[in-house]
């Protein structure tokens, strides 16, 4: 197993406060690479670790044997995508407007916007079902829409490794599963991916590797039919569960027992 993204003895953390220490994790090459645990447990932070939002206070993140912070933002930015939990977008700008902001990694003074942009484009709208709102002002989407459009963004930036927080945030579960198909099917084209998701099942169904998350450490990582277990899911959560085979899936499948039990 190789891994072209890693991290070693990272600690990162808002002001003065650590919400990971010392932390270390490879993320294999052509993975898909799903981070869950319970809210807080340095989930996030960690994906912004990865994508040089936040600085390591100890520790480095290398890409290709080099670290982040060494490197210019362009040229990360050509290698590395990501959609963050949250983004605003400027007032007035029209869907594919803001997809083709995806594509600014690519240019400079020489290159300006080409056809390879304009195709690039065009496919990432295609791929997340947005072509026909390319015209209209973001600020005039819903939710659901303006993450898919979000989304499209990130594909148009067309990296190696994408990063994704929480992706399908305000997707009912239609495109919730339309969108984590899209990204398995970037996995299979050889695209590595790394996404925090809180629903467990739908990260047993869809991960690859699977890196279980609690109180800023990783408790347990690896395929997640290995690695999801009764015992785990309660270490990790605090809730008393079953596990039992997905019938369509063939993954593990997380059935609650809630607090009190009938």
């Amino acid at each position: 197993m190789t891994a072209s993204l890693l991290a070693r003895d990272i600690t990162l953390g808002y002001g003065d406060t650590p919400i990971v220490s010392g932390l270390s994790l490879e993320v294999p090459d052509h993975s898909f690479t799903i981070i869950i645990g319970p809210n807080a447990c340095g989930k996030s932070t960690l994906l912004r670790g990865f994508a040089r939002l936040l600085r390591a206070s100890t520790g480095s993140v290398l890409l290709h044997g080099a670290e982040l912070r060494s490197r210019k933002p362009k040229d990360v930015a050509r290698e590395l995508g990501l959609l963050p939990q949250s983004s605003l977008a400027p007032d007035g700008i029209t869907v594919a407007d803001l997809v083709g902001r995806g594509r600014f990694p690519h240019q400079n003074a020489l290159r300006t916007w080409s056809r390879a942009d304009e195709a690039a484009v065009a496919e990432a709208m295609a791929a997340t079902g947005i072509t026909e709102l390319s015209k209209r002002l973001v600020e005039e989407l819903s939710g659901g829409q303006r993450q898919r459009v979000w989304v499209a963004m990130a594909l148009a930036q067309q990296t190696g490794h994408l990063l994704l927080d929480e992706p399908t945030t305000f997707l009912d579960i239609a495109h919730q599963i339309d969108l984590l198909e899209l990204f398995a099917e970037l996995h299979r084209d050889g695209t590595t991916l790394v996404a925090v998701l809180h629903d467990l099942n739908h990260a047993a169904r869809y991960a690859t590797h699977l890196v279980a998350m609690r109180d800023g450490e990783i408790v347990a990582q690896g395929d997640p039919r290995e690695i999801i277990t009764a015992e785990l899911v309660e270490r990790v959560y605090d809730l008393p569960c079953t596990v039992i085979t997905d019938p369509v899936s063939g993954t593990p499948l997380v059935l609650p027992l809630g607090r009190r039990r009938p």
